[in-house]
């Protein structure tokens, strides 16, 4: 079985719908997961935007997550500690979710959410590590990869 990830809130390459961005309430999207490998201890969560003016930009990275959920809830990442996860600190140089915000007239943004499902249950990474030493670290321990892609323009 080849492991996934959806959202409930919009399709793959569909439009993200304006309250998991900056113009509305700026929650994390509900997410769905399956097919990950047995031996996986622990999830992470990465959410980017290539087509950023600068360059990659770092929207989110969740990890840590247990094993046995296969689902966030919108608004998760302001619970996360509720839900049992971590979060890194973004671009925005916030810990957790900031939803897309590309600039206005910038035209349609790709935003990457990828699931990594991980042999380790916790990354070796200090409590106001960066989605990039999120990233570096969870590499150490990647079973399975999979990604969900949302589109939106401002």
């Amino acid at each position: 079985m080849t492991m996934w990830l959806n959202s409930p809130a919009f399709p793959d390459a569909g439009a993200v719908p304006v309250r998991f961005t900056c113009d509305g309430e700026n929650l994390s999207p509900p997410l769905e997961w399956g097919g990950a490998p047995a031996q996986a201890r622990s999830f992470v969560i990465l959410c980017e935007d290539p087509d950023a003016p600068s360059g990659l930009w770092r929207h989110w990275a969740a990890y840590d997550i247990p094993a046995d959920r296969s689902r966030l809830p919108d608004g998760a990442s302001l619970r996360a500690a509720e839900l049992g996860f971590k979060q890194g600190v973004n671009d925005f140089r916030q810990t957790g979710y900031g939803g897309p915000c590309p600039p206005r007239g910038h035209g349609e943004h790709h935003y990457q959410l990828r699931l990594l499902a991980l042999s380790s249950d916790h990354l070796p990474v200090g409590g106001r590590a960066s989605c990039r030493e999120v990233e570096a670290a969870a590499r150490q321990s990647v079973l399975a990869e999979t990604g969900l892609a949302g589109l939106y323009e401002r």
